[in-house]
């Protein structure tokens, strides 16, 4: 598993999207399906930002930090 993205996009996602997310899951109410949502997408933003692998980007074939991937 090769890191595909960038130290920023890594501390964006950590830093400011997951937060915001739990955020705003607490005002709509945990217990809501929109909040239960919104904790599923923290987690992933928070163990992406983490690992700095995103399975999204591989199917996007996208790469945050400016490399090409290689054609698969």
């Amino acid at each position: 598993m090769r890191k595909n993205m960038s130290t920023f996009d890594r501390r964006l996602r950590a830093f400011l999207v997951a937060p915001l997310a739990i955020l705003i899951a607490f005002v709509i109410g945990i217990g809501s399906v929109a909040g239960v949502l919104l904790l599923v997408v923290a987690a992933i933003m928070i163990a992406t930002g983490a690992v700095g692998f995103c399975p999204l980007y591989v199917l996007l074939h996208f790469d945050s930090r400016g490399h090409r991937p290689l054609p698969h």
